[in-house]
């Protein structure tokens, strides 16, 4: 009799921990973003249009470059036969074109430049996509932070262990 006693109760241990420990204990996980978005088409895409957009404007900067470039060795070559009015009209041409080139260059490779609002415009929804169902599983999971584990970025942290105004409270604010 005590021997079924004690199994029984053993039995309502091992269920009582396997049941209700996945309920109350929180965890840590943690995803791969370079494996998930390598694998999604939507992103390979994107990836490539953005390559792509990235050479063409390389390339036309480039070609400022080099027009820059013949400028300044034909001004070199041909200084010597112009009058001071010509000299300085012509340093005035190729420094404007410099200025316009860095200008260009701002205007495509800048921080708020073309490649990155094409960027903002292809990858976020996916990269948002992607957020949805990182604390969908976070949830699901009953996981306190999710990093990922390429760039060491929290993902997702639970609010109910953000600690911030008991530091703020302690601190006297």
């Amino acid at each position: 009799m005590k021997k079924n006693s004690l199994i029984i109760l053993g039995l309502v241990f091992v269920f009582s921990v396997a049941f209700l420990s996945p309920q109350t204990q929180s965890g840590i996980a943690h995803i791969d973003t370079e494996y998930i978005l390598e694998k999604i088409p939507a992103y390979q895409d994107a990836q490539a249009e953005l390559e792509q957009l990235a050479k063409q404007y390389q390339n036309e900067l480039i070609a400022k470059k080099n027009e820059i470039d013949s400028l300044w060795s034909i001004y070199q070559k041909e200084e010597y036969n112009w009058v001071k009015e010509t000299k300085k009209k012509k340093e005035n041409e190729i420094v404007e074109l410099e200025k316009t080139t860095r200008e260009l260059q701002n205007k495509y490779f800048g921080r708020e430049g073309e490649l990155s609002q094409k960027r903002e415009e292809l990858i976020k929804p996916i990269q948002d996509n992607v957020y949805t169902y990182v604390v969908e599983i976070a949830e699901e999971g009953n996981y306190d932070y999710i990093f990922d584990k390429v760039t060491g970025e929290i993902l997702y942290a639970r609010e109910k262990n953000d600690e911030s105004d008991a530091i703020l409270k302690k601190l006297g604010h």
